[in-house]
């Protein structure tokens, strides 16, 4: 995607309302609680699901791939605005938030690794069903022309849940797991146990050099699980990018997105 071509409207959500910055075009249609916001070289859609918030960045070039990603926060936005200074092919952007982190985006339910905080549920399954039964048809309504692939990306938990996906369902030939949760209990013995349900185009895996220097049991083993994962895909003949970033979890997410969606878009 040329991504200087395509700006996203500055939009700012408040609790009582919604404003609007800049010029444009508002319309709201019979679906509740979407909108529709267009300038001169970006059309921009937010819509509401079962609880769930997506926003499309929507590339005006037609046959265009569309890739997912699934965030904590604000993320999306944030990711966008770093792929400004990548040189990637025209793409659209559908971000997801209003997740329930420890139930959406985990395959099982487990025991919190972290003291005081929720245990995982386990909910993958469900929100996958939600995520291509209604939200992906719902955001291809707007694409222009054909969907040329789909892909799916996440970071953290949303990365686990990319790359458990594939074994699930096949509507996305491309995956980008970038500081992906892959100490999740059991997540790389499932991995090197089962099939996907289809062959992959691409892969992409990342990590922060300093992610694996934790006293905790699980969070030690993350990027020794990652290279294993990642050499298990090369050997099972999938394209495959392995990735280590400098610094711990948290260090330049936004960037490291970035980087991952463009790891499958450049290809």
């Amino acid at each position: 995607m040329q991504i200087k071509k395509c700006i996203p409207l500055k939009i700012y959500y408040r609790f009582m309302g919604t404003a609007f910055f800049g010029r444009s075009l508002f319309y709201k249609n019979n679906l509740k609680g979407s909108y529709k916001v267009e300038t001169k070289n970006v059309k921009f859609h937010k819509f509401e699901i079962s609880g769930k918030y997506i926003s499309v960045y929507l590339t005006v070039l037609p046959d265009r791939p569309v890739i997912y990603l699934n965030t904590f926060g604000d993320e999306g936005e944030s990711a966008f605005e770093a792929l400004k200074s990548i040189d990637c092919p025209e793409f659209t952007l559908v971000t997801i938030t209003g997740l329930d982190w420890n139930r959406d985006m985990t395959p099982w339910s487990a025991p919190s690794i972290f003291k005081n905080d929720d245990n995982y549920t386990g909910g993958a399954d469900d929100f996958l069903r939600l995520l291509t039964g209604r939200i992906i048809p719902e955001a291809e309504k707007y694409v222009i022309g054909k969907v040329l692939w789909r892909g799916l990306a996440g970071y953290s938990l949303a990365g686990l849940f990319a790359v458990y996906s594939m074994y699930q369902v096949s509507a996305f030939s491309k995956i980008a797991s970038v500081s992906g949760s892959l100490w999740f209990p059991g997540i790389k013995e499932y991995i090197l146990s089962h099939k996907t349900k289809i062959k992959p185009d691409r892969v992409y895996l990342s990590i922060g050099d300093m992610e694996c220097r934790s006293s905790n049991n699980y969070l030690k083993t993350v990027q020794d699980n990652t290279e294993e994962i990642a050499a298990f895909y090369k050997e099972s003949g999938i394209d495959t990018v392995f990735q280590i970033n400098p610094g711990n979890h948290f260090k330049e997410s936004s960037k490291r997105t970035a980087a991952g969606i463009a790891g499958i878009l450049l290809t």
